[in-house]
């Protein structure tokens, strides 16, 4: 913190010539990329697998395409439906259906049950036991993208509607007729495509006007408010056509949820990097006659931190890359890369447009620089006037921090490890198909297989086994365990007769956290069994959707345990780079960690209590981890750069305090609002995950903004006096 490497920075990009030529250059940047690249929402959504090829269920997938192909494939679940009962003409209608499919097969379709040959009394007794339904498959290549599914979805409905008349897709539930539903893998990514299609207009709409909204409230410049909005547009007119070029090449695979964060990240985050620049710079004018002498000052004295934050951010988010978990890759690069361009365009561009603007930036309330021996100011009419003190409040708060750190200390700790301890009792969920509405075709499917059909019938575990030639039939074996409802015949493979497959139906619901556990026994049931059958005991693969979501926790508490110590050590380094502290920047570490798990805990109080919400989604915590973490460090570092400026320039260590967060509070809570604010917009999505998301990571910044930041982290520098400084040179002052 020695040296200011951006003394003359201002001056090339926002001096009296050169804030013209920034400008156009910018301008000229976004017209030249996005001619060039197509923008990332015009990219096909990733509809590949999340979990690694290595992980039992993905490696039993492989073995089904390859021994049973009539079972391979993304199978669409088309879920059929008569409040009366189904009779013969309806099951009729669905043969006529996929005879049609045989005849004109669909784009991507790859393997089709032969329903049309077969009598329509066999077809009758694979629906419910209640005679309401029945669920018939239709299977794709994996490798369709969800555009393509989505018009042959049409296409079924179409050919249904022809042969009965009317749509079966769009009638009601409770109405008298034939009912359809598609459901299943291919319903849901094309359902999930379509909400977030819908959803990021309406989330950059409403996360635009949260943040006018809060600027407009806290600095009631209307110029003001609108500046940081057309600076992180501007920047996002780049980040898009990179990102879609990124992802035309085969870098990246887009993930539409990843792009819906994104939007909120770049807001809230964004906007927070040009409040710290712009209060700077308002600041200066009130001393600084000439504008370009104010905006060369204002970017040498917070260039450094603004770098520095958004240095622990992009960081901690491309930590994201380490996971074996493809959601969580797929978000590294997006985010870090899109806080990178952004941080660039704050300390380019937002100064070319003030250095355009000068005072005007502020109006009505220009700053002008102090008259009469500096006692007044000059109003708007000419008059003088005494000016108000400048951050009276946020020093009346360091006074108190600096007076009784350890009552603060006390206090502040009681509240954040209750929060804490709560976090405790969370209880995470692994069903995506849960977070979506339950409005939405596929769960509308969905709700009526689990209506109509034994718990087991939803999703049966696909138990496969290489016999080596040993035709010992397990099937009576499997029956006895107790968490089995049943067993369908042994089939072997096409290829290989000696892979056996038995199809098990649990007694729980194979969404559930029971049935995961029921499945980690069955592990070691079937080594038993093998081994009572003189079979090799590590000869099996699980598949279907349980064994997925059980590999789904595993992948993804792996991830957690890597990422989570490699990013707190990642920017626990960059803190003592920059601040040369030791003791101070574990404490930052520390009790930014605490606020991650206070916020858990008071999230879950929120989304279980208030919200209803009797599980949250297991991407969450690692998710929240990262974005608390990262930009908890962000107002921490601010506030800290200028506690060590006041201490360099001879203020005793509780002054250099109550100096820093007098000059560095306000700024800090609006931007702490408007960070909550903005991914508190994800709670108005009809996607449960994303609300979860948002709740926990506004209450993560609210926390940290108004009681870590001002509260607790200057209380701790207060009791360690000049060891917080050590082994720095201020430490033995």
């Amino acid at each position: 913190m020695k040296i200011q490497p951006f003394n003359k920075w201002g001056s090339m990009v926002a001096g009296k010539r050169s804030r013209w030529i920034t400008i156009i250059l910018c301008m000229a940047l976004v017209v030249l990329l996005g001619g060039l690249f197509p923008q990332i929402n015009s990219i096909e959504n990733f509809g590949g697998d999340d979990l690694p090829e290595e992980v039992m269920s993905r490696q039993a997938d492989q073995i089904m395409e390859g021994e049973f192909p009539s079972d391979s494939g993304i199978p669409l679940l088309i879920v059929w439906y008569k409040e009366s009962g189904l009779t013969i003409d309806d099951i009729a209608v669905i043969q006529k259906l996929y005879a049609e499919l045989e005849d004109k097969p669909l784009n991507g379709q790859v393997a089709l049950p032969p329903f049309a040959s077969l009598p329509p009394q066999m077809l009758m007794e694979n629906s419910s036991v209640n005679g309401h339904s029945i669920v018939t498959p239709v299977f794709f290549d994996e490798a369709t993208n969800t555009e393509v599914l989505k018009e042959e979805l049409e296409k079924i409905s179409e050919m249904t509607k022809q042969l009965i008349g009317e749509d079966p897709f769009t009638l009601n539930t409770d109405e008298g007729n034939l009912i359809a539903r598609f459901s299943g893998p291919v319903g849901i990514a094309v359902d999930a495509t379509d909400l977030f299609k819908s959803a990021d207009f309406k989330l950059m709409a409403a996360t635009v006007f949260i943040i006018l909204v809060i600027l407009l409230l806290i600095y009631r410049s209307p110029i003001l408010a609108i500046l940081p909005i057309i600076v992180v547009s501007i920047a996002f007119l780049v980040i898009s056509p990179l990102l879609g070029a990124m992802a035309e090449f085969g870098w990246i695979d887009k993930d539409a949820q990843a792009v819906s964060i994104m939007i909120v990240l770049l807001f809230g985050a964004g906007t927070d990097y040009c409040l710290f620049l712009i209060t700077r710079y308002r600041d200066l004018l009130d001393v600084v006659e000439n504008k370009y002498d104010a905006i060369n000052r204002a970017i040498s004295e917070s260039a450094g931190a603004i770098i520095i934050s958004a240095l622990t951010v992009v960081v901690g988010l491309a930590t994201l890359s380490l996971a074996e978990f493809g959601a969580f890759q797929r978000f590294a690069i997006p985010f870090s890369f899109g806080v990178l361009i952004t941080s660039a365009a704050v300390l380019t561009l937002l100064p070319a447009i003030l250095a355009v603007i000068g005072r005007g930036a502020f109006w009505p309330f220009i700053p002008r620089p102090l008259s009469v021996g500096n006692e007044y100011t000059i109003g708007k009419n000419g008059k003088l006037k005494k000016p108000k003190e400048n951050h009276r409040y946020m020093k009346k708060v360091g006074a108190i921090v600096t007076r009784h750190p350890w009552i603060i200390i006390s206090i502040t700790s009681v509240i954040l490890i209750g929060l804490a301890i709560t976090s405790t009792t969370i209880k995470y969920n692994y069903d995506l198909l849960s977070s979506f509405p339950e409005e939405m075709p596929s769960r509308e499917g969905f709700a009526l297989i689990e209506e109509n059909f034994t718990a087991g019938q939803l999703a049966p575990v696909h138990v496969l086994v290489n016999s080596h030639g040993n035709d010992t039939d397990l099937k009576p074996m499997l029956e006895n365990l107790p968490y089995v409802s049943k067993v369908d015949d042994r089939r072997m493979g096409e290829n290989n007769a000696e892979i056996h497959l038995y199809e098990v139906e649990l007694s729980k619901n194979p969404y559930s956290n029971e049935a995961m556990d029921d499945l980690e026994v069955m592990k070691e049931d079937l080594k038993d069994i093998l081994s009572a059958a003189d079979m090799p005991q590590h000869n099996y693969w699980l598949g279907g959707e349980t064994s997925a979501q059980l590999d789904t926790k595993e992948i993804q508490l792996g991830d957690e345990k890597r990422i989570q110590p490699v990013m707190i050590l990642i920017i626990f380094a960059v803190l003592l780079i920059y601040l040369r502290a030791i003791l101070t920047s574990i404490q930052l570490m520390a009790t930014v960690i605490v606020s991650f798990f206070a916020a858990l805990g008071l999230g879950w109080l929120i989304l279980s209590g208030l919200l209803g919400h009797d599980s949250i989604g297991s991407s969450i915590p690692l998710y929240s981890f990262v974005f608390i973490v990262a930009l908890g460090n962000d107002y921490n570092i601010f506030m800290i750069s200028d506690i060590w400026k006041n201490r360099k320039k001879g203020l005793s260590h509780k002054e250099a305090i109550i100096g820093g967060i007098a000059s560095t509070g306000a700024v800090i809570t609006s931007a702490g609002l408007i960070l909550a604010g903005t991914f508190a917009v994800l709670t108005t999505l009809p996607i449960q995950l994303l609300v979860q998301f948002g709740v926990i990571t506004a209450v993560g910044i609210l926390l940290d903004t108004f009681i870590v930041r001002p509260l607790l982290v200057p209380s701790l520098l207060t009791v360690m006096g000049r060891f917080s400084y050590w082994p720095g040179k201020q430490w033995k002052k």
